[in-house]
């Protein structure tokens, strides 16, 4: 093949399979001429060998929890090679790291088990209905983010304020009273917004909103309520 012509070719960044499609030949043929010419191929950098990965680097990126689309992204390198070198140091990634404990686990028919966790290391794994393992410090934290959430769907769904005083300031410092205690189907606490939200705004139609502090009034018969059910004015008596 002409060298000004590869060299032309080789200027306009084509590459030999582009070079050899203009002329009919294979890439290989292009890449002989190539090297007989002493010519440069276009993205040689992008396909010359990288080079093996470093344990240490690898290792700590391991640690970190990184995925192996992560760290070959990280590294510069395919996922095939991630692979490869994971499998010659013996590491795991943390995804892979848990697939086998809870297989473990499960061959043991444990329900409670000592798992990695990616956010709070090693911690205890509860096998859920659904039937795989959960750990119960994200399980924790769910419920009370959960919890929170709701409450606070309540909160503004009955005004956002004590019916009583006024208080506004913090969701966490308003509470729910039951107008009617023989009403009450359960607590508004923290075990009453863990059920379905349908199921606590029921139950939070049955009460007033107040702070802690008329609450405690309320409770203690310091103070109490008056309730217009035609137009449901709450106010103290």
């Amino acid at each position: 093949m002409d060298r000004r012509f590869l060299e032309e070719q080789l200027a306009a960044g084509r590459s030999l399979e582009q070079i050899g499609a203009l002329v009919g030949k294979d890439a290989s043929t292009v890449g002989y001429w190539v090297k007989k010419h002493r010519l440069t191929a276009a993205h040689r950098e992008k396909h010359a060998p990288k080079g093996g990965l470093s344990r240490s680097a690898l290792e700590a990126d391991v640690e970190r929890g990184l995925s192996i689309r992560s760290l070959a992204t990280a590294h510069g390198v395919s996922e095939a090679t991630v692979r490869h070198w994971l499998r010659k140091f013996g590491l795991q990634t943390a995804r892979a790291a848990r697939m086998q404990a809870s297989e473990a686990a499960h061959r043991s028919e444990k329900e409670i088990v000592e798992i990695r966790c990616l956010h709070h290391g090693m911690a205890p794994h509860i096998l859920e209905s659904r039937g795989s393992f959960r750990c119960t410090k994200c399980r924790a934290k769910w419920v009370a983010a959960r919890r929170r959430r709701v409450k606070a769907i309540l909160v503004a769904e009955a005004g956002g304020r004590c019916q009583l005083c006024g208080y506004s300031r913090y969701v966490g410092a308003l509470q729910f009273h039951h107008l009617d205690p023989t009403e009450k189907a359960f607590s508004l606490s923290r075990g009453g917004v863990t059920r379905s939200l349908e199921k606590a705004r029921q139950e939070a139609a049955k009460c007033a909103l107040v702070c802690s502090n008329c609450h405690a009034e309320l409770e203690g018969g310091a103070a109490t309520l008056q309730v217009d059910r035609a137009s449901s004015d709450v106010a103290f008596r």
